[in-house]
Formats: C-alpha cells, structure tokens, sequence
C-alpha cells in the first residue's frame, strides 16, 4: 500500500531525477556526444501518430517532464518491489529498461530504427535513462533515513 510519506519521496525524488535528466539532456550531451536530448519530439510524434493531434513542444516536454516525475519514480520504485534490489541498483534496472523501450521500442514506432542505429543519439540516451533512474533510487533511499524522513514529514 502506497503511503503519503511514500507517494511524497517519490515524487521528490522524481523531481531530482527529472531536473537531473534535463541538466544532463541540455548541458552535458551535447558537450560529450555532439546532441541535445529532446524526448519531446517523441511524445509529439507518438500524440501526432495515435491521436492525429499536433503538439506544441511545450505541450510534449511537459508531458515528459511529468512523465519523468511520475511514472519514472513509480517504476523505480516498482522495479525495488519486483527485483528486492537495493533502491539505487532498482533505479539502475528501471533506466535500462525505460531506454530500451524509448529507443527501441516508442522510437521506431514514428519512423525511427531500432535503437536509432545505436548512434550518438541512443548512447547519450542510455546515460540520460540510466542516471536519471539511479538518482531517483538514490534519493528515494537517502529519503529512508531517519533525518531524511523526519525533515519530509514536518513539511
């Protein structure tokens, strides 16, 4: 059963993993693999594809943004539960397998390859899933603490 002292540390530790990913995505990627990340353009084309409705870019980082927070939190969390792992080695799983469904699975989807050819793009990616995923585990395990806990809960 999920907690309010649980549905609070996930989404905290969703914001710190998602803030995380869009530092790397903006600032990082493009220093060391040459491009920005930019899921957005996916979630516009998945809506575009399934719904025949066009996005603004806005409209699609915000989805990704709240998706990032959520859902990605949530599987972190349920990786934990399924795999009895450690929060962070959760986080570590819960990327691998969010970065295979975006770039091999939602990618060729809209038109893209397998794994966008395993190109600069989809390297940049695996690190930008894989980090993000492993600081939300992180957080989450540091928000288990007792300081930790005692500081959420007086909020």
């Amino acid at each position: 059963m999920m907690t309010s002292l649980t549905l609070r540390s996930l989404i905290i530790a969703g914001l710190a993993g998602e803030i995380a990913f869009e530092f790397y995505a903006w600032l990082i990627s493009p220093l060391l693999f040459g491009v920005a990340l930019g899921p957005a353009n996916l979630i516009v084309a998945l809506t575009k594809l399934a719904f025949d409705l066009t996005l603004p870019y806005w409209a699609g980082f915000a989805m990704h943004f709240s998706i990032g927070v959520i859902g990605f939190a949530a599987f972190v969390w349920l990786a934990h539960l399924v795999t009895r792992t450690n929060l962070v080695l959760s986080g570590a799983i819960a990327g691998l397998v969010l970065w295979f469904v975006a770039q091999g699975l939602l990618a060729p989807l809209v038109g893209r390859t397998f794994m966008m050819g395993f190109g600069a793009y989809t390297q940049s990616s695996f690190i930008g899933h894989f980090g993000m995923c492993m600081v939300i585990g992180y957080v989450l395990l540091w928000l288990q603490s007792g300081k930790a806990r005692a500081a959420v809960l007086s909020t």
